[in-house]
């Protein structure tokens, strides 16, 4: 992202070099993670059965409510602070502690009525005693994760990730061709999260000082606003996987976790990097409006130039994908993914809206967003679930993100001060030529070839048409992305 401006940037002139080592950094990170994550997911999805899946699912829901406790949003507070201390990111680390052993316990004791929930299923018991512990080893590494975050230093991190995945990976692939069934999924998750931890811990020369009071107190109104807003969001995001597997059953839980598993290996992990790269960098220039505005714009077409082909590329490619990757076992969750693939857009430009608020320090309004978001999803859900079509459940979610975005948008823009129309106008141009390249794509499908020619053909296809036509309209966002990645960029 060359041509942002380093006029007024605090560092005097390094900002923008920053930016751009922390978007390499977090790019590295992602690619690196959801290979090693997809390699090791291809042979456990290819071992395990669908129930399997569905098990470690169930208690996935849980984990995810028990994680939001735990950070409760002084993650995002430190994040958006201009110049946190080390007497804030003790309290931050003492406070998560004490809350993550607090619900663990709580967690533990409900264990049987976990169980209940899941058709009294009770393998599920010990899974989730065992399972719960990722969530206390995660947090104590938020810190350590938020201290690199904040200077913009993410490389500590994308190996900590990289590590963890290849000790996990061989870990979980091992148990499960040993025949351990959910627990090879389980024990990779607890194995991840302590190898992750530990290098964080062994690298970032930090420590934890003193808890104080005061410090709690000055991020407590925005992190309880972050808090309140992921809490509704994990509600949500999670209720499907409760309701089918509450009311489906197990195995179709299964069907449906692998679906929503590997569309989010795009846009959760797009997601991921905008937040880490853009919140540090916008909270630098929270304070001046046309600062703030020149460098949203540069999000939004850098987020669209990224997000769109990746998505629409995955849903159109979704059959060859999963055929060659686990034969026939899957093609019920084919379906599925390609909606889920495509609702992905739509999570990131909402997730890009939040960014920008975070980055103000509007915690009320990530609120009426999220209540937004949800409010939509209750609807959908209300409309669709008691068809028993978990295919119709899922069109929902897509129907819900749509319209999420339009409303989301205009707050974000009154917020800002940066218009909807001006959004969307800076997204344009990419949606066009994504739309164009989904189209061939889609024409190129039909032609008579094995799974692993098909793929190919259709990437390289659409790869190619989305970058001659950026490189042929001169597109800024393409010449800085091949500048930097061929090591011409400099700083200026």
């Amino acid at each position: 992202m060359s041509s942002m401006s380093d006029a007024g940037s605090p560092d005097g002139g390094g900002l923008k070099l920053a930016t751009a080592r922390t978007l390499k950094w977090n790019a590295i990170d992602r690619v690196a993670s959801q290979l090693l994550y997809a390699g090791v997911g291809i042979v456990l999805a290819n071992v395990l059965s669908k129930e399997d899946f569905g098990l470690v699912g169930a208690l996935v829901v849980f984990q995810a409510f028990a994680i939001l406790f735990v950070d409760s949003g002084f993650g995002a507070a430190l994040l958006q602070k201009k110049n946190p201390d080390d007497r804030d990111y003790s309290t931050v680390f003492w406070f998560n502690l004490a809350v993550s052993v607090a619900v663990y316990l709580l967690l533990w004791l409900s264990a049987p009525a976990i169980a209940a929930i899941f058709q009294g299923d009770e393998r599920l018991i010990p899974l989730s005693k065992v399972m719960f512990l990722t969530f206390v080893i995660n947090g104590l590494s938020i810190v350590q994760t938020n201290r690199l975050m904040k200077r913009m230093d993410v490389r500590q991190i994308a190996i900590a990730n990289t590590v963890a995945l290849v000790v996990s990976g061989v870990l979980g692939v091992c148990l499960a061709l040993g025949g351990f069934g959910p627990w090879a999924l389980v024990w990779q998750s607890v194995a991840n999260a302590a190898v992750k931890t530990a290098w964080l811990w062994v690298t970032g020369h930090w420590r934890p000082g003193a808890f104080s009071i005061d410090s709690l107190k000055g991020m407590w109104r925005l992190g309880l606003s972050v808090f309140s807003s992921s809490m509704l969001n994990t509600l949500f995001l999670n209720v499907y996987s409760f309701v089918i597997g509450a009311f489906y059953s197990l195995s179709s839980l299964g069907i449906y976790s692998q679906a929503d598993k590997w569309s989010k290996m795009g846009s959760a992990s797009l997601s991921q990097v905008l937040t880490s790269s853009f919140v540090p960098l916008l909270a630098r220039v929270q304070d001046s409006p046309d600062d703030f505005h020149r460098y949203m714009k540069k999000a939004n077409r850098f987020t669209a130039f990224v997000t769109l082909p990746a998505m629409a590329g995955l849903a159109v490619a979704a059959a060859p994908l999963f055929h060659l990757l686990f034969g026939h076992k899957w093609d019920a969750a084919i379906p599925l993914f390609r909606i889920l693939a495509v609702r992905g857009i739509f999570v990131v430009m909402i997730s890009l809206a939040g960014n920008y608020l975070l980055a103000l320090g509007r915690g009320r309004l990530l609120m009426v967003v999220e209540a937004v978001k949800d409010g939509f999803i209750a609807l959908a859900i209300l409309a669709t679930v008691f068809a028993l079509d978990m295919t119709l459940l899922v069109w929902g979610q897509l129907f819900a993100s749509v319209a999420t975005v339009a409303v989301v948008g205009v707050i974000t823009a009154r917020a800002t001060g940066y218009s909807f129309w001006s959004s969307m106008s800076d997204m344009a141009p990419f949606a066009l030529v994504a739309a164009a390249m989904t189209a061939g794509c889609m024409l190129l499908l039909e032609l008579p070839l094995s799974p692993l020619l098909s793929l190919l053909v259709v990437a390289s296809a659409g790869a190619l048409f989305y970058a001659g036509i950026l490189a042929i309209t001169k597109t800024p966002e393409l010449r800085e992305a091949a500048a930097y990645l061929f090591g011409r960029f400099r700083r200026r």
